[in-house]
């Protein structure tokens, strides 16, 4: 089966392509056509991520998914969340969001956060909604050269490494984006073969 990823981000598309498996055959943005910028414009991951699969489904008519990821850490009541690609600014430049994100954070004894991914799947004029969680710890320093966004400075719970120091197969089998696609996957995978 042939199924979209709608996005632009070609760190998400790299890590998700082998998540799928080979029963899928994953396409990109650019594949289908389509070259426009997708809109962001609600105030929820779930809102945003929805808004990205309906543009792509109701403009190309292909099976889509749109995923939509946050980091929310607590002290901090949340934010980034929704913002976190913009936290900084509407360049979306992850040195300075991590930057922004650490100055928020230097004198907070609480650095728990965690990433969540809400993916919407939209297949046959239907909407269907995944999401994964990863529960971690914001470092005071970045670490690593892998990854992307806040990946050098997130500790995924139970290990002593950042998401950015971690080989990508290892990163996937316990990310936030790797949960909600597992979910994805099972789903597809009971709809086409029950």
């Amino acid at each position: 089966m042939q199924i979209c990823f709608a996005t632009n981000n070609l760190h998400k598309l790299h890590e998700v392509i082998p998540l799928l498996g080979a029963d899928f055959q994953v396409v990109s943005l650019a594949d289908i056509g389509c070259t426009e910028e997708l809109p962001e414009n609600q105030s929820t991951l779930e809102g945003n991520s929805e808004e990205k699969a309906m543009y792509v489904y109701q403009r190309y008519q292909v099976a889509c998914f749109a995923d939509d990821t946050g980091l929310e850490v607590d002290a901090l009541s949340g934010e980034p969340g929704v913002y976190s690609a913009r936290y900084a600014g509407p360049q979306r430049n992850n040195e300075a969001n991590i930057r922004l994100l650490l100055e928020k954070l230097s004198a907070k004894e609480d650095r728990s956060a965690q990433f969540r991914t809400v993916i919407t799947l939209v297949l046959d004029e239907k909407k269907y909604q995944f999401e994964g969680v990863v529960r971690g710890t914001i470092l005071r320093e970045p670490s690593g050269r892998g990854g992307f966004g806040y990946d050098p400075v997130f500790v995924p719970d139970g290990y002593a490494q950042t998401f950015a120091s971690m080989r990508l197969e290892e990163k996937n089998k316990i990310s936030h984006r790797g949960k909600a696609i597992r979910k994805l996957v099972d789903f597809l995978q009971n709809q086409f073969n029950p």
